[in-house]
């Protein structure tokens, strides 16, 4: 009998048991079914702009959150805000605030969003603008910012006058630029005068019993500045350890292979073993000076430059690099450094400035105090936060002149925010049979875009 009671009582239990699960399970998709339905109002349009009213907006992670709620509705901030449209998407947000100071944007990439009357400005990223594909025709309160730190061989129709005076402001690699991006491959001074990586002379001395004074590393070859011609002709003068794709003749350790190892500790040991470093630029540009510069002044390294004509306005001190451009030929070069090779006394004074961790470059140390963004600093906002507060801000001071009846302020780029010279190729080297054909492209694509360019302002849409 006990045994029979004790049956029946765990049959009545997994009958509650059960049936608790299935209320719980029917209320589960009861709960979904609404969450469906929202979505699928959601999904609706209403005069081509998507209702996204239960979708939280989320703010910029680098940008201060200013007392907005997440919550907030997107609809509801376009109409509240200017919207900055994002034509040439940089970034992949459909909609979000970003507070910049006391004023706050609506950013996205959101092309339904081209004619409502909150949008205020265009943003470009130059490497994917396509002149094919604008916002045309172009509304007379419509800005247009371009974002461009990469080099003109991405896009060279940027680097003519009747493309680059469309726009209104810009974040560029000059200096020239409303937000200059100069230094966007510079850390800071610290990291200049950082003796981490500095291995001695005498080391470096007797290194060379198995190393070349001049290591080579670079594996886009042959781009328009013809860099690979020069340093070809050089080696015929001067012994080069050369690692990389271009010109190699020395391999790296199979784990260093990859563009993901070039910031790797045991890469920059290689390097700062060596008493030159050739750091030439892929394209010649003012004020286009990349990792391929700052790279050997970190590792206590003297880099033999060839890039940005301005480059002596950059030097940490006035001899702190050997520039290519001061020897008319390849020969003269490698006199020099193997003078330097061979005289301690006159290799030391291109590393004094680092040993005394002395920075005498006021345009240099100017630059890195006033820029509004940092490098690999968590604490500051990246260059592209600072590019969209600015452009944010601009409006905002027309929007409040506006309102006081004065007249607005125009912003116009010129040539100088991206000036870059028509690429040549180096006279005393004949064209490697094998690469001609690369090598000889870019000269018809600058030429090409060039028409392109002064085709586009015929329009009468591009103003």
């Amino acid at each position: 009998m006990v045994r029979i009671q004790r049956r029946k009582l765990l049959a009545s239990c997994l009958c509650v048991t059960a049936t608790v699960f299935l209320l719980v399970t029917l209320q589960v998709v009861v709960e979904l079914g609404k969450f469906e339905g929202k979505k699928f109002k959601n999904s609706n349009l209403k005069d081509g702009h998507a209702q996204m009213e239960e979708e939280p907006i989320h703010l910029h992670p680098f940008l201060k959150r200013g007392g907005l709620t997440l919550n907030r509705k997107k609809t509801l901030a376009a109409d509240s805000y200017p919207i900055m449209l994002w034509w040439s998407p940089l970034t992949g947000e459909n909609g979000r605030l970003g507070q910049c100071g006391a004023d706050t944007c609506f950013f996205t990439i959101n092309r339904t969003y081209l004619h409502h009357h909150r949008t205020k400005a265009f943003l470009f990223y130059g490497t994917d603008l396509n002149i094919d594909s604008l916002p045309l025709p172009r509304k007379a309160h419509h800005d247009w910012a371009l974002f461009h730190e990469e080099s003109p061989k991405n896009n060279y129709k940027l680097f003519h006058q009747p493309v680059i005076t469309l726009f209104n402001y810009t974040a560029t690699f000059s200096r020239h630029s409303h937000l200059p991006l100069t230094t966007q491959y510079l850390e800071g001074t610290e990291v200049l005068k950082s003796l981490r990586y500095l291995v001695p002379l005498q080391s470096k001395n007797n290194l060379r019993k198995s190393l070349a004074p001049l290591v080579y590393v670079q594996s886009d070859c042959d781009p328009p500045s013809d860099r690979d011609s020069y340093v070809r002709e050089l080696m015929t003068y001067i012994e080069v350890d050369s690692y990389g794709e271009c010109l190699r003749n020395k391999a790296l350790p199979q784990q260093l292979n990859g563009p993901a190892s070039m910031d790797a500790g045991d890469f920059y040991r290689i390097l700062a073993q060596y008493k030159f470093i050739l750091a030439f630029e892929n394209a010649v540009c003012d004020d286009y000076i990349t990792e391929k510069f700052w790279r050997p002044l970190k590792l206590g390294v003297v880099p033999v430059y060839y890039g940005s004509p301005s480059i002596a306005d950059w030097l940490p001190s006035n001899r702190s690099a050997i520039l290519v451009s001061e020897f008319s030929h390849p020969r003269e070069l490698a006199s020099y450094i193997r003078q330097l090779d061979h005289d301690d006394r006159l290799y030391q004074a291109y590393i004094e400035w680092k040993l005394k961790g002395e920075i005498l470059n006021q345009r240099l140390l100017t630059a890195l105090r006033e820029r509004k963004w940092g490098v690999q600093d968590i604490k500051q906002d990246n260059y592209i936060d600072a590019f969209e507060c600015m452009v944010c801000t601009k409006v905002w001071d027309n929007i409040r002149l506006q309102e006081k009846g004065l007249p607005l302020k125009r912003w116009k780029a010129d040539i100088t925010h991206l000036s870059c010279p028509e690429p040549t190729a180096f006279a005393f080297s004949p064209l490697a049979p094998r690469r001609s054909s690369l090598r000889e492209m870019w000269i018809p694509s600058f030429q090409q875009s060039k028409k392109e360019a002064q085709a586009l302002r015929k329009s009468p849409n591009r103003k």
